[in-house]
């Protein structure tokens, strides 16, 4: 499928037929990662994984407060 780039303010967008949505497994405002491959002059679009940000917070604050004991148990 072809579709254009379109200007949206100061950026660009490309609208996503609800065909390839469906295929894609990805909704109106879910949110997606993308990676640029410039050696093949690609973008690969992926759904992307909800991160909890108080989780990875507080998986920081226990790795420094044990960081000692945890590096004993990985030997």
């Amino acid at each position: 499928m072809i579709q254009k780039v379109l200007k949206v303010g100061t950026s660009a967008a490309v609208t996503l037929p609800k065909k390839a949505l469906r295929e894609l497994g990805i909704s109106i405002g879910d949110d997606i990662s993308l990676t640029v491959d410039p050696a093949h002059k690609r973008v690969v679009m992926e759904q992307a994984i909800a991160v909890d940000h108080e989780m990875v917070a507080w998986t920081k604050r226990f790795i420094e407060k044990y960081r000692p004991a945890l590096e004993a148990l990985a030997k």
